[in-house]
């Protein structure tokens, strides 16, 4: 198990801090999803197919920077890039929920004040019924 993640990740530093930043926003997402009556949604599933992304990302980081010998810089960086926008992520979904933001940071964010104002509601994933009218 060590040999491929060596091989896939190499020693990319911040990597297990990524894995838990992922966690918790995962953990807000669903907060804020039950606090919005929309728990299982397509949105969701599309956000978990994202994170997966993120990993085959730094894959490919990580392979670039073998291959240019930048060591680890490529891969480090991206994983600071990701942890940052994962600490977003976690910061919005704590003030949909409900979560005081400081000011300061708050109009930092424009993405909060505009999401709050917007409300999309949820797009729920239902697949389709036997029992559902054919539309042609």
């Amino acid at each position: 198990m060590e040999f491929l993640q060596g091989y896939l990740f190499g020693n990319t530093k911040f990597l297990d801090l990524l894995l838990l930043v992922m966690a918790i926003d995962i953990i807000t997402g669903i907060l804020k999803a039950v606090k919005k009556g929309c728990l299982f949604t397509k949105t969701a599933w599309i956000g978990y197919a994202k994170k997966i992304g993120v990993f085959c990302l730094i894959i490919l980081a990580n392979v670039i920077d073998q291959i240019l010998n930048l060591n680890g810089w490529l891969a480090f960086t991206t994983v600071l890039f990701y942890i940052a926008t994962e600490g977003l992520s976690i910061l919005e979904n704590l003030a949909e929920f409900g979560v005081n933001v400081p000011a300061a940071i708050r109009d930092k964010l424009k993405v909060i004040q505009e999401k709050s104002k917007e409300d999309k509601g949820c797009l729920l994933y239902t697949s389709p019924s036997p029992r559902d009218p054919k539309t042609s």
